[in-house]
């Protein structure tokens, strides 16, 4: 067994899971026109595109995997350092570039490297949120460094099919490319992977498109050339879908059945009649929320508490009522949320409870010590309604009867237009309405959906039917995308 094969089995090094050979030598083939042609590789690990093409260049962060690359490979050009701090300042530049770049998140992607990525990216007038992920300033980099009428392919996450800064990525390059391809593989091409990921292809720099071409293959097999694609104008995708491409997974049928229904004047949309937004943060969950059992215990009086949804899990009905109460009671469950004043005197067994060495914990919480009193829950709403924030099979709405409130793991739906809402969500298990959660929402790792509140607030009602099944056999399709 070679080295790259084993890092894919044994897992990540930085971000990146390492390529599977028939991905790596398709991508090679795909970009590479000449023997004579400089390939580069902005993040090559142990070399899994490189290992395909004579004459190529890589640059890896990871000092081991940039050792173990140019043992394996002498004819390449290795180079352990940090990707854009080179891009920045080096004068080389590539006939081709293939590459599987990390997959690094916001919140780790920082420093030094963050800062040089957002240069390079704001200096060819890609504006990246603070909230993007690493890829995407890879690519942008990459282009930058080809010659006029090169060529490159990408393995990228799936999110390229839905996060919104992936819109601005795709803007740049039908500015700087004749052709923009991405290819929608459902299989996982990394099974021990939770991410989906798909293919980015990108031919003749230098040049300019309307359109970007889509395919979307069951598994992704070895091939000289990519899939072939249906062409879809880019203006189109922006203006329709908000330059989401998840939605292309769909047949035209189905696509065309949807944006009718949605574009009839007596369609609402959820933020139309409803403010969606996350619940509260406690900073200390085990602490601020107690069993009856225990509360009863410690002797704190009911109006300190609240009943609480705490997870989307709890939302198995139309209605959190009494009875549902009663039955998270009879569980032992700890759905009383502890709901002290920030001001005025504490109640005696509530001090007293503040006081015990659970919450001389709870007050070094970051959360909790950042806040002018930290024992004081802030944002706890009693909305109208609950919403899940991430689901599997049905996404779950609930009213809200016994006056609950939530964790930010259930989204608080606070109605502004009763009548209109109630027309509304007596619609909300339509065949429409339920593929409209699945468009407007985004797959998550282990085939869950996630509604973030914007996603949530574009969810379409429409009074009148028709396609019924269409519509349902589109929603099964994109849940099977998910691996549900």
């Amino acid at each position: 067994m070679n080295l790259v094969s084993s890092a894919a089995i044994t897992g990540k090094i930085a971000g990146q899971f390492f390529t599977p050979e028939h991905v790596a030598k398709s991508l090679v083939s795909w970009v590479v026109r000449t023997s004579t042609d400089r390939l580069l590789d902005p993040s090559c690990g142990e070399g899994a595109m490189l290992a395909h093409h004579g004459n190529s260049r890589g640059i890896e962060q990871n000092p081991y995997s940039a050792w173990v690359a140019h043992e394996r490979l002498p004819h390449a050009s290795i180079e352990n350092t940090d990707f854009f701090t080179w891009a920045s300042t080096t004068t080389e530049r590539f006939e081709c570039a293939a590459g599987n770049p990390p997959f690094i998140r916001y919140q780790s992607f920082k420093g030094l490297s963050k800062a040089a990525a957002a240069s390079i990216c704001n200096a060819h007038g890609v504006s990246l949120s603070g909230l993007s992920s690493a890829w995407p300033s890879f690519i942008v980099a990459t282009a930058t460094l080809l010659l006029d009428g090169g060529h490159m392919a990408f393995v990228v996450p799936a999110e390229i099919g839905h996060a919104t800064y992936a819109v601005a990525l795709l803007d740049y390059l039908v500015a700087n490319f004749t052709k923009v391809q991405v290819v929608a593989v459902r299989d996982k091409l990394f099974p021990h992977l939770s991410e989906d990921c798909w293919i980015l292809y990108c031919e003749d720099r230098g040049g300019v498109t309307d359109y970007v071409r889509f395919a979307h293959v069951e598994q992704f097999n070895e091939c000289g050339s990519p899939p072939v694609g249906v062409q879809h104008r880019w203006a189109d995708l922006k203006r329709d879908w908000r330059g989401r491409l998840r939605p292309l997974i769909l047949p035209p049928a189905a696509r065309e059945a949807y944006l009718a229904a949605a574009r009839q004047p007596d369609a609402t949309r959820f933020g139309d009649v409803a403010k969606i937004g996350i619940g509260y943060i406690s900073g200390a969950n085990d602490f601020f929320h107690l069993t009856s059992t225990r509360a009863s215990e410690l002797g704190i009086p009911d109006e300190f508490l609240i009943p609480s949804v705490r997870r989307g899990k709890y939302l198995k009905g139309e209605v959190i009522d009494q009875s549902t109460a009663a039955g998270w009671q009879e569980a032992d469950e700890a759905f009383l949320l502890l709901s002290i004043p920030p001001n005025g005197s504490l109640h005696p067994a509530v001090a007293r409870y503040l006081d015990t060495e659970e919450g001389l914990d709870a007050r070094r919480s970051y959360k909790c010590r950042t806040r002018s009193a930290w024992f004081s829950v802030p944002g706890v709403v009693r909305p109208d309604y609950f919403l899940q924030y991430m689901s599997g099979s049905e996404v779950r709405l609930a009213r809200n009867d016994c006056a609950a409130a939530c964790t930010n793991s259930v989204h608080a739906v606070q109605i502004n237009d009763s009548k209109q809402a109630s027309v509304a969500l007596g619609q909300w298990g339509s065949p429409l309405t339920r593929l409209s959660c699945e468009l407007e929402g985004h797959p998550l790792g282990g085939g869950m959906l996630k509604l973030e509140p914007r996603e949530a607030s574009r969810i379409v009602f429409a009074p009148r039917g028709g396609h019924d099944e269409l519509l349902l056999e589109a929603t099964r399709l994109l849940k099977s995308w998910r691996h549900n």
